[in-house]
């Protein structure tokens, strides 16, 4: 199950999260409103319509969202495209009608389900966008914290006047410090700081921005009257135009001129909207839900429905396109916000403030306000992201700073579509430039070059994919292997086609397909090669090419490079009868397969089972079966290290106890006795030394039990002794080490072999 699909523990509305979350709504809201404002004045529309959109967003979207820590208002990504359509349009009663359908096709969009979008932004995409506001935040916010508010409402989001940017903003400000603001300012930064540092205060129900706010106003009045340079004038308050008795709501509210509907360029302007409100939230809500402490899901078709919703409201009632926030997410995540609450009660405020007490907030520094912008952009533009996101590499490094530079220097959906182009690009290399990736598999019957393609194989693929195959020498054999891949260009599948009935057969090379079948033209699996044991390949081989095909199989256990078996097609061609190459005694441990360890197939060996890797009695009988009837060319004795029944038999002898009596087992003094046989005395002596001394000395003694079992073997099997003396078969030793997984093999005089 995919962890965003995997439930949440439900919320529980305890007074003190209801507390904390009309606390995280109120900061928000004093964040949102010079925001609204600004957005308002940078879109050439009534101010009044930025406000009416931030109400709507918080309570209307609010309600329906899915989200608990997402906060929706006008958004300054859009700023250029309301500018663009109250030109086109010619008046603000007719795109407000726009406004409304855009909401209405959000809501078709949500029923066609078309969140998934969202899944397909890298994340290196979705993290430069956060730093990229964050950077935002601190370039713009800068001058604020000093007092240079020349246009407090015009620049408070990510818009310029024509000829300004946010470095002659930054330079400006150098020369334009009021004192009394900038000092509030800077005070303010220092609680925001010093606050997360104190245990007790971060973690009191009391938000630091709070704080902040109520401090920032108590010193704006306490500068009043101490002269021009601390005075905090107009301009450096907030300054909300409307108020209550001047003029009601039918000064607030503009409804959509309906005679319009039929008009193309208010449909042209309602798709336009709808597009770029659609993808802005679905980033900006998978960016809020990577800063969400508790890591939740946003579901992003519900989101669709609750902004179509918000932006149908937004546009009857006169208001801005509405959507998820990134600046006001991530102050309501800083805030301590942990349901949907907040979200609403900053809607609830805004509507509150704008109707009853706009005196009261036009008694808070703009400054202030900035402090609070200004951290929460340190947080999310953090050094650490920019170093993590290098130490990732080139291919998450480029997009995420690409992403930020172009939103920094022209606009957040540019940058976005930037840092996308980055990061396909980076697709497309990474697909040419490893189109395939070859390997040669060394098989029981014959070698493989096995070609795996890769997910998707473009014609740019074509030229390498010519040269592997063109590559191959004359006799060999090769398997394109095309089960990983989704796509593959057309052309490219010709030439395969031709390489396999044309050219191979010219060149005398055999050609195997493999997971065509899925989605190519039906070809059917086609594997002209055996990968299992065949009774004439059993017939040809030499008992040293099987301890080298061992080797071999350990090797690539040991390197995690194992071949690649089609199980199925091993047990259905072994079903009418079986070849083995070997009979491998090994001992019953858990760790030790022989299958696994030396990499085989389905009917490769006999494999033969014992605690301490014994031969007497039946266990013998195996053997000679599988080499005097079945044809095996090689028995191999494998014993291992930190063998449990070897220590136990050694215990056992020093102690002068039966195994019986040390663990209850009736039987198990058969097997212990047959292994203390071997046991040399020299070699117990160091059993009372350290731990690694003594793990040496016992791993010798599972060598010497090998070697005693290939003794035992010729003296009580005359039929195998018979076969080993004349050459018929071959029997070698091997220690395997459990730690590393190599397999020492050796001969009956104990030298390697």
């Amino acid at each position: 199950m995919p962890i965003s699909s995997l439930p949440h523990a439900p919320i529980r509305y305890t007074p003190a999260i209801i507390g904390r979350d009309l606390v995280s709504g109120l900061v928000v809201f004093l964040v949102a409103l010079p925001l609204c404002l600004g957005i308002a004045l940078a879109s050439g529309a009534p101010m009044a319509s930025g406000l009416i959109a931030g109400v709507v967003g918080g309570i209307v979207v609010g309600l329906l969202s899915g989200s608990h820590t997402s906060v929706s208002g006008p958004a300054a990504g859009l700023a250029a495209v309301v500018v663009s359509q109250l030109d086109d349009l010619g008046s603000f009663s007719a795109f407000t009608l726009c406004v409304a359908l855009a909401g209405l096709l959000q809501m078709v969009l949500a029923g066609l389900r078309a969140g998934f979008l969202a899944a397909f932004v890298p994340s290196s995409v979705i993290k430069g966008l956060l730093a990229a506001i964050g950077l935002l935040l601190v370039l713009k916010q800068f001058p604020h914290v000093l007092g240079h508010d020349p246009d407090p409402l015009g620049d408070m989001e990510f818009t310029q006047p024509d000829g300004e940017n946010t470095f002659t903003e930054l330079f400006a400000a150098m020369f334009d410090i009021h004192i009394g603001a900038a000092l509030v300012g800077v005070i303010s930064v220092a609680i925001l700081v010093f606050w997360d540092k104190i245990p007790r205060l971060k973690k009191s129900l009391v938000p630091a921005p709070l704080v902040v706010v109520l401090v920032g106003s108590l010193l704006g009045v306490l500068l009043e009257g101490r002269g021009e340079l601390f005075h905090i004038q107009t301009s450096h308050l907030v300054q909300m135009p409307l108020a209550a008795g001047h003029g009601g709501l039918s000064h607030i509210l503009t409804f959509p001129d309906f005679s319009r509907l039929l008009s193309s360029q208010v449909w042209v302007g309602a798709l336009t909207v709808a597009i770029v409100a659609s993808l802005e939230t679905l980033l900006n809500l998978e960016a809020v839900d990577n800063i969400d402490p508790e890591k939740r899901h946003s579901p992003p078709n519900r989101e669709l429905l609750a902004q179509g919703a918000g932006n149908l409201a937004a546009g009857l009632l006169g208001g801005l396109p509405i959507t998820s926030v990134i600046v006001r997410g991530s102050v309501n995540v800083a805030s301590g916000a942990k349901t949907r609450i907040s979200a609403i009660s900053h809607g609830v405020f805004l509507a509150v403030a704008v109707l009853l007490i706009p005196e009261l907030i036009n008694r808070i520094p703009l400054s202030c306000l900035a402090a609070i912008l200004l951290m929460t952009g340190l947080k999310l533009a953090s050094p650490a992201l920019f170093q993590r996101t290098w130490a990732a590499g080139r291919s998450q490094f480029l997009p995420f700073i690409a992403t930020v530079s172009a939103i920094v220097l022209v606009d957040l959906l540019v940058g976005v579509v930037i840092g996308l182009v980055v990061a396909i690009t980076f697709i497309l290399y990474s697909n040419f430039r490893r189109p395939l990736r070859k390997r040669l598999e060394h098989h029981v019957g014959e070698d493989v070059l096995r070609i795996h393609l890769a997910d998707q194989v473009s014609f740019f693929s074509r030229a390498a994919i010519e040269k592997a195959l063109g590559d191959v020498a004359p006799g060999g054999h090769v398997l394109l292997d095309a089960r990983d891949t989704d796509y593959m260009d057309h052309d490219v599948l010709d030439f395969i086609l031709e390489f396999k009935s044309k050219i191979a057969p010219a060149r005398l090379i055999d050609v195997s397909l493999v997971g065509f079948k899925e989605h190519y033209l039906q070809l059917p699996d086609q594997i002209q090669f055996v990968d299992y044991t065949t009774r004439d390949l059993q017939t040809k081989i030499k008992p040293e090419q099987v301890l080298e095909l061992l080797k071999e199989g350990n090797q690539r256990f040991r390197s995690g490079d194992r071949l690649e078996r089609d199980l199925l097609r091993q047990m259905e061609g072994t079903a009418p009868g079986q070849a083995p190459l070997a009979v491998i005694l090994s001992c019953i441990d858990s760790r030790t397969p022989a299958e696994l360890i030396f990499d085989l197939g389905i009917g490769d060996i006999f494999s033969v089972r014992i605690a301490g890797n014994v031969a007497r009695g039946k266990i013998l009988g195996s053997m000679e079966y599988g080499c005097k009837v079945a044809g095996a060319k090689l028995i191999a004795i494998v014993g291992h290290t930190s063998c449990g029944a070897v220590n136990a038999a050694v215990d056992f002898f020093q102690k002068g106890i039966s195994g019986s009596e040390a663990t209850g087992c009736a039987n198990i003094d058969n097997l212990l006795s047959e292994i203390q046989r071997h046991v040399e005395p020299s070699l117990l002596a160091p059993l009372d030394a350290d731990k690694q001394t003594r793990q040496h000395a016992a791993d010798c003694i599972s060598k010497q039990n090998v070697l005693g079992t290939m003794k035992r073997v010729r003296e009580l099997s005359p039929t195998l002794a018979t076969l080993l003396d004349q050459g018929t078969i071959r029997m070698v030793g091997g220690l395997y080490d459990v730690q590393s997984g190599a397999v020492d093999f050796f001969d009956e005089h104990g030298s390697a072999v």
